[in-house]
């Protein structure tokens, strides 16, 4: 029989004085009752009441034990609100894992605007451009670049923020001139991330079709807004997600390039693990996520 089950059995016993009485308040048959009752008595190995016919006494070790069972019931009903809470209410703490870029860039600001809406959640950020593991690192949320492999995982893409585009800063165009098709990159200053190698096919779908240019890098840096920063200094053309430039495009820091050729982006995901009830927080977030980075580029690429 259920251990917590049994304990209330008793508890109830006692409370009422008679086993009677218990199995009406509890909704179970006098003989239900006398077993939960014997059960315990069985494996604790001593005897928990004194029985006659007219009345129920506590033993010495029924009393020890009735306090012990009242304590650990009364924690069991608290940890049964707090959960309840944490389902009904955003409240608690987050853990969320995003790339450095897009965690500096974008999921920073947006975080602290969630946090002025949700008083009772409080977030921690963990950035890396290495995979996460929802479930096996511990955290509730996590962005991820690149194709997926977890089964285990639920995924809702986030198709707006890796919309790559290509741009440079006006300077730079000055000085070497404005490419009108793909190839034309072959001839510039193209500035890529390390884990592209030294040399990498940017992928465009333009008026006739795809179109593949394996430019070559004369800088590379293992961070995105590094290449920005280098590219608004005027050092050549990036190819970078459409969210981390976005800013510098609407204030004519960086000019949009190729702008009849689509670049490919990559896939963007939020993930979480499978739960039957994902708690308040991790549904507020989630939601506040989906729409807050669907739209943060609604419009389509001029």
């Amino acid at each position: 029989m259920d251990s917590l089950e049994s304990m209330s059995v008793f508890v109830e016993i006692v409370n009422t004085g008679s086993l009677t009485t218990a199995a009406e308040r509890l909704g179970l048959s006098s003989s239900m009752v006398g077993k939960h009752l014997n059960a315990l008595e069985a494996r604790l190995g001593v005897k928990l009441l004194h029985r006659t016919t007219r009345r129920h006494q506590l033993t010495e070790a029924g009393a020890l034990y009735l306090e012990r069972c009242r304590d650990i019931l009364e924690r069991v009903k608290a940890a049964h609100d707090d959960a309840s809470a944490l389902r009904g209410n955003p409240v608690g703490k987050l853990r969320i894992a995003a790339p450095i870029s897009f965690g500096v860039t974008q999921l920073a600001p947006a975080v602290a605007r969630f946090l002025a809406h949700h008083p009772g959640i409080d977030i921690e950020l963990m950035l890396t451009d290495a995979p996460v593991d929802p479930v096996g690192d511990g955290v509730d949320l996590a962005f991820r670049v690149g194709p997926l492999v977890d089964s285990s995982l639920i995924a809702r893409p986030l198709p707006s923020y890796y919309r790559m585009v290509v741009c440079a800063a006006p300077d730079y165009l000055a000085r070497r001139g404005m490419p009108t098709v793909p190839h034309d990159l072959l001839s510039h200053d193209c500035l890529g991330h390390t884990r592209w190698g030294p040399s990498h096919a940017w992928r465009f779908d333009g008026p006739d079709g795809p179109i593949e240019v394996p430019v070559s890098y004369r800088l590379r840096i293992d961070n995105g807004p590094a290449l920005r920063e280098a590219a608004l200094a005027g050092g050549g053309i990036i190819r970078q997600p459409f969210g981390l430039v976005k800013n510098d495009l609407e204030t004519g820091r960086l000019r949009l390039l190729l702008a009849d050729y689509r670049s490919h982006g990559r896939d963007f995901y939020l993930l979480y693990a499978r739960d039957t009830v994902a708690p308040a927080k991790v549904r507020a977030f989630m939601e506040f996520a989906l729409e807050h980075f669907a739209a943060a580029d609604s419009g389509d690429q001029a």
